[in-house]
């Protein structure tokens, strides 16, 4: 048993802290923003719920962060009621937010002057696999340090895994938006070119999916898509562009040339200015079935 807490209980943060109680059997104390959604954990999982990231952090062997972006990053970890003040030496920050690479390694050389660990540990599988706990971590960091935190992870993990260097698990997040957002889009075309032509679209995908076409995102999402339906569920559309700039701004560094992923960045830009950011990043069929300027 570690003694942990965990920063940040939105719809992947919540379930996630839950497992490390009720499934792993640690000690955690959560902090959230809003301190009533604190409470509120505290009371259905039993764990305990501090005022700040400081006083959650007091005396743990891990903490992690899941949080919005890298502003929210810093907020939580800086500052004299951030989680760094309050970290003991040996114990290890996580951060499971998606962020660039370069705030990864700033917080691993700050971490570095505390002697504290640090992994970069963004994570895959959208909201049900925060609360089935199959989760998809990519990590980067030290050998050292992901070992430590990786039996911890794997509580809520499906595959747990060090890439390389700091860094490099957020990397690995920007490959997997890039080629998530590749998939979506030509799954919504399809699925528009075969509801256009007057297909059995329930037939249509029972074979299909058994092909090259399966995926994750087909078997998933093709039904609520050809329903038209995207609230409620799912990675919200402005969450998926927000990594998409992040990773448009690190290719505009490595040259790497993102044609497809610039286009469908603006894609998601037009759901959001319809006022449909909060849509899961399934909403590209909404631009299909619906064509607007």
């Amino acid at each position: 048993m570690a003694k942990v807490s965990f920063l940040g209980l939105g719809v992947m943060g919540y379930p996630m802290a839950g497992h490390l109680l009720k499934k792993g059997g640690h000690d955690v104390t959560v902090y959230n923003r809003t301190a009533a959604k604190a409470a509120q954990w505290a009371k259905e999982y039993g764990g305990s719920s501090a005022a700040t990231p400081r006083e959650a952090a007091q005396g743990c062997d891990l903490v992690m962060m899941c949080v919005g972006n890298d502003d929210d990053v810093r907020s939580v970890a800086y500052g004299d009621n951030g989680a760094l003040a309050g970290l003991k030496k040996g114990a290890i920050l996580v951060d499971h937010t998606t962020a660039p690479a370069v705030l990864a390694r700033e917080l691993f050389a700050e971490t570095k002057k505390r002697n504290v660990g640090f992994v970069d540990a963004p994570v895959s599988g959208g909201q049900a696999g925060a609360v089935n706990g199959q989760l998809g971590i990519m990590c980067g960091g030290e050998q050292a340090d992901f070992d430590k935190a990786k039996p911890v992870l794997d509580v809520y993990a499906k595959m747990c895994a060090l890439i390389g260097g700091p860094g490099a698990g957020q990397l690995t997040k920007m490959v997997n938006q890039v080629v998530i957002v590749g998939m979506l889009q030509g799954l919504a075309e399809g699925l528009n070119f075969g509801k256009r032509a007057g297909l059995d679209m329930e037939k249509v995908i029972a074979v299909i999916s058994k092909g090259a076409a399966q995926s994750w995102q087909l078997e998933n999402r093709w039904k609520t898509m050809v329903e038209g339906k995207f609230e409620g569920f799912g990675f919200a559309s402005d969450w998926m562009r927000k990594d998409l700039n992040i990773a448009l701004a690190e290719a505009k560094k490595n040259g790497a040339p993102l044609p497809g992923t610039a286009l469908i960045e603006q894609y998601f830009g037009r759901i959001s200015t319809r006022g449909h950011g909060r849509w899961d990043n399934t909403a590209l069929m909404e631009l299909l079935a619906e064509p607007k300027t």
